[in-house]
């Protein structure tokens, strides 16, 4: 289970329809319980690095985007614990791409954005064998 304040929903929804046409991207900051229930303090967008013109329906997080939002967390006693993403004009179901490019563990929230509208708000979890995405319980 992933817990997102509404703040935090309302900031992950304002990113994507802020980057539509394109995807946005961002962190997850927060804390896991001793039984894996997942609670974001902190939501850091941060630039889609897609840099191939592909930003459309593609988000790139750089090494140091990612090395930063850890030393973010670490100095406020937290875990990156997910990360979440638009898409733009397309269901908030994990693609192929997507799945290519997780890990299990972490949440991953993803946001419909249809022309320039956010829709369906969505959380999944990566399952240990990598074959595919479990659909985790959102709760505000």
């Amino acid at each position: 289970m992933l817990i997102l304040a509404p703040d935090h929903e309302k900031a992950v929804r304002a990113d994507g329809e802020k980057a539509y046409p394109n995807e946005c991207c961002g962190f997850l900051i927060g804390e896991i319980d001793g039984a894996g229930v997942k609670t974001v303090r902190r939501v850091q967008a941060i630039d889609n690095a897609r840099e191939d013109g592909e930003q459309y329906h593609r988000f790139l997080i750089k090494p140091e985007d990612m090395m930063s939002a850890e030393k973010t967390a670490r100095s406020m006693k937290l875990d990156v614990v997910g990360f979440y993403h638009s898409h733009p004009d397309h269901p908030a179901a994990p693609s192929g791409y997507d799945k290519d490019h997780a890990l299990p563990f972490y949440s991953y929230v993803i946001v419909s954005v249809k022309q320039g509208k956010s829709e369906d708000l969505t959380s999944w979890e990566l399952t240990t064998d990598r074959k595919e995405f479990a659909p985790e319980e959102l709760k505000a």
